[in-house]
């Protein structure tokens, strides 16, 4: 008989390492976002990159998975400040969308005609995240996301915008997982795993890029608070997520491609290839069905050792800052922030601001100052 309940960390930890390790994998990876492995081997020798590269004022930088990671959040925890507030349950969708209207918003200097249409209509920024400066820079957004969020209606499942699979779905949905404390029905994964799916839908049309967004939430949920019955280890907790996977998104082809890229991450993890053979076999992280593949591959393969799984998913041809930053989002849950080595945390940009949203994540306060901060939306 496993035992279900995590041991391994408390909740905040879980959460704490999971934001945390989602921005170290992306800092550490934006760097050579757009290199290939040869150049990333030319630049920084035969072990590619296994350190930050800092910006002249000494910060590791942060990607657009990041920033849209925390407006995710933010607007996960409007949505629970309102239903506390009113007493009824509601999806966190509009929520979350309107979140992310405050991260286009902060793609655009006040001289650009799209911040100027949203001035004429008066919107106030829905999130606190608005304000923070830093937030106000552009890390190279993908451009299903800045194009979706240019237009006035919203990407549903039912009614999708575009067939976008890019990987931007899947990259900024780790806070859905966080949330939901106490989850462990089958049915109550199954929920916030459709509640990760919408979030993504919302830029990406196309089924692999919120199925993918989906499997990550799910499987984040239960590296953090436990609850798998097929024990906390990551293998069942992958074995999980496909058998619910198979469930939500039954009848759906596209889902198969999904479904067979886990399966030979789970094959390689246990092979005694290096990682730079086997990730290659996996694609290169672009779209959200090859993002997820590769991050699930470097955790099971290096699951005890969060610096060696993000150095080996950020080290390949393809989107290394998304890879890196859902392979610290999973292991960040498994591991928890105490197996993030300190020297990754120095310098890293909006750490404090990451640290509030993991505490924000793991309480519910009523008092006026929380109703200011996450009331009004």
């Amino acid at each position: 008989m496993y035992d279900n309940v995590k041991r391994n960390s408390g909740s905040l930890s879980a959460v704490r390492g999971s934001l945390l390790g989602g921005a170290v994998g992306d800092a550490l990876g934006y760097a050579v976002e757009f290199l290939s492995l040869s150049s990333i081997r030319e630049e920084f020798g035969e072990g590619g990159i296994r350190a930050y590269e800092r910006s002249n004022e000494g910060l590791a930088l942060i990607s657009d998975d990041t920033q849209m990671t925390l407006f995710t959040a933010a607007g996960l925890l409007n949505r629970r400040t309102r239903c506390a507030l009113t007493g009824q349950e509601e999806d966190p969708t509009a929520d979350i969308r309107e979140a992310y209207r405050d991260w286009y918003m902060t793609q655009f200097n006040e001289d650009d005609r799209c911040f100027a249409q949203w001035d004429i209509h008066h919107r106030e920024p829905a999130t606190w995240l608005y304000r923070i400066p830093c937030l106000h820079s552009r890390r190279a957004p993908g451009g299903t996301c800045l194009s979706a969020m240019a237009q006035t209606a919203f990407g549903t499942i039912e009614d999708p915008l575009n067939n976008s699979k890019g990987c931007g779905g899947v990259m900024r949905v780790a806070p859905v997982g966080l949330i939901h404390q106490g989850v462990q029905s089958r049915e109550q994964v199954i929920r916030l795993g459709w509640e990760a799916a919408r979030a993504a839908a919302v830029t990406h049309g196309n089924p692999l890029g919120y199925i993918s967004a989906a499997g990550l939430a799910m499987m984040v949920n239960r590296a953090a608070f436990g609850g798998c019955p097929y024990g906390d280890g990551l293998y069942g907790i992958l074995q999980e997520c496909r058998e619910l996977l198979d469930e939500m998104f039954a009848g759906e082809p596209e889902l198969a491609l999904q479904q067979s890229l886990l399966e030979r991450a789970e094959l390689l993890s246990r092979n005694h290839r290096p990682d730079t053979e086997n990730i290659p076999l996996l694609g290169e992280g672009w779209v959200g069905e090859e993002t997820l593949a590769i991050a699930v591959y470097c955790c099971l393969r290096h699951s005890s050792d969060f610096t060696e799984a993000v150095i080996a998913a950020v080290n390949h041809d393809g989107d290394s800052d998304s890879t890196g930053a859902v392979a610290g989002n999973l292991l960040g849950a498994w591991l928890g922030a105490e197996a993030i080595d300190p020297c990754w945390l120095e310098g890293l940009e909006l750490k404090d601001t990451i640290e509030t949203l993991a505490q924000d994540l793991c309480r519910c306060s009523g008092d006026p100052e929380w109703e200011r901060k996450y009331g009004k939306a």
